[in-house]
């Protein structure tokens, strides 16, 4: 029997629809968003309604119990069942965020992400039942900015897509047109490009928040857990593992990992030169 969550008490993986749908906010309709109410999201001292939410995912009562809790949110939402029209609906829709099952039939999760990832920087949180690491590892290597593991409490969901538009909305209304320049690295905070030796490099939301922050404390080492709270947000609900992974990809794009060293035992630490 699955562990209850903190609020609810539902988790779910083999339950039946009914035993779902009777615990479903407001017992909404599936499909496409509804208005906002008055529990509508807070994002810190400004809220952000109707921010758009794509959620893909073959199961369709995990879609419609997923999608009821983030309508009760206020979010718009748009929905799809497989691969196909999981691509179509981003083209259309153009959401902030996506939450997209790794198991879909015909185009899999991953295929999707990474033709995603070829033309939008949407933050994306991906779904799997597996919870093999290396699994987890794959996802997050294509573009994924984090993860959630089925069986799973819809509220953590909730709270990491909170989370994770908190951030994005913050980073987004708060920094100015201002430029960190090393002498290998250039960081331009406003339009989010960095360059290395003057080669542009591509780097998803979430790499460029974690290269950020390691770069405004440049010769200072910044721990997991700092840089967890720095970037996914106090509130994060995952794993410590994930910033690893994110660093070994900022490394690889960068194409020189010694840039950022790390601090067996303690995180990672950049070590650019100021130009």
């Amino acid at each position: 029997m699955p562990a209850e969550d903190d609020g609810a008490g539902l988790w779910w993986h083999a339950w039946g629809y009914a035993t779902m749908k009777q615990q479903t906010p407001g017992n909404e309709p599936p499909g496409r968003a509804c208005g906002i109410r008055g529990d509508s999201l807070n994002l810190g001292e400004r809220e952000v309604p109707n921010a758009k939410i794509l959620v893909v995912d073959d199961e369709q009562n995990i879609l419609d119990l997923v999608s009821a809790y983030l309508r009760r949110e206020g979010f718009d939402v748009y929905t799809a069942t497989d691969g196909v029209s999981g691509l179509k609906a981003l083209r259309a829709f153009k959401p902030d965020l996506v939450v997209l099952d790794i198991m879909l039939p015909g185009i899999d999760g991953l295929e999707v992400l990474s033709r995603l990832r070829r033309e939008s920087n949407a933050y994306v949180i991906i779904l799997t039942a597996k919870t093999e690491e290396t699994d987890r590892v794959v996802g997050l290597s294509v573009g994924a900015d984090d993860y959630v593991t089925k069986p799973f409490s819809p509220h953590e969901l909730v709270a990491r897509v909170k989370a994770a538009l908190r951030r994005l909305h913050s980073t987004g209304a708060a920094q100015a047109k201002e430029v960190l320049s090393f002498e290998h690295l250039r960081i331009d905070k406003g339009s989010h490009e960095v360059w290395m030796d003057g080669e542009p490099v591509g780097l998803t939301t979430t790499e460029f928040d974690l290269l950020l922050a390691l770069a405004e404390h440049r010769g200072m080492v910044m721990s997991r857990e700092q840089l967890l709270e720095r970037v996914w947000g106090y509130d994060y609900y995952g794993e410590i593992r994930v910033v690893d992974v994110h660093i070994g990809h900022i490394r690889q794009k960068l194409g020189e990992p010694e840039l950022i060293q790390t601090v067996r035992g303690v995180g990672y630490r950049f070590v650019d030169e100021v130009a």
